[in-house]
């Protein structure tokens, strides 16, 4: 049978890294993000809803979102962060599901791989055979965001305030893939973990 997997993490915790292995073993991977962008394409009614809720300025001259702007108004604003997980949420889960369907029925034996950075906030849990959490330690995550972005502090700890907090999401996750050292020592967990669900879902990663 298809098994689908909810892979998710901390901000800059290492998800993207292990998606991409999980890849070259296999597995069919949906990202979350990328989903989210076709949602907001220019054109569609949920980009539409967005520029009518927080303004033209969320839109730059072409009609395509100003992710930056949009990031800055809604981590400074739950309420406006919780009118937009309502918008995108549940198209996401409709595509992910919809897509995972085609998936197990052109591959019964397929490892599906939902990546997800809100994963527990957004109910995705329930859908998934098993929630795998990335996870390392939280000076690593201002670290690495600082090494890849212009953010300021005060930026990585809104973010970070907005995501679950790491207790919960450990305490929810199947599997934890401690990616605080280093990559042979993430890569090795994954190979044991892929271990324990069939033996054929491609080569070790």
């Amino acid at each position: 049978m298809a098994w689908r997997i909810g892979l998710t993490g901390g901000l800059a915790c290492g998800k993207s890294t292990i998606a991409a292995w999980l890849a070259e073993a296999g597995a069919h991977i949906i990202d979350a993000d990328l989903l989210a962008r076709e949602i907001v394409a220019p054109g569609t009614p949920a980009l539409a809803a967005i520029a009518a809720h927080f303004g033209p300025q969320m839109l730059n001259s072409q009609g395509i979102l100003e992710r930056a702007a949009l990031r800055q108004r809604v981590f400074a604003d739950a309420e406006a962060r919780a009118w937009l997980e309502a918008l995108l949420h549940p198209p996401i889960r409709a595509a992910m599901i919809a897509r995972s369907a085609r998936i197990a029925a052109a591959h019964p034996d397929a490892l599906i791989v939902w990546v997800v950075p809100l994963l527990l906030e957004g109910g995705y849990g329930a859908l998934v055979d098993q929630v795998v959490v990335v996870d390392c330690l939280p000076e690593q995550q201002m670290a690495r965001v600082k090494a890849r972005s212009d953010w300021s502090d005060a930026q990585i700890r809104t973010v970070l305030a907005a995501q679950c907090d790491r207790a919960t999401r450990l305490a929810a996750a199947d599997v934890v893939i401690d990616n605080s050292g280093s990559p042979a020592a993430a890569r090795r967990q994954l190979r044991e973990f892929l271990a324990t669900l069939h033996p054929d879902f491609g080569p070790n990663p």
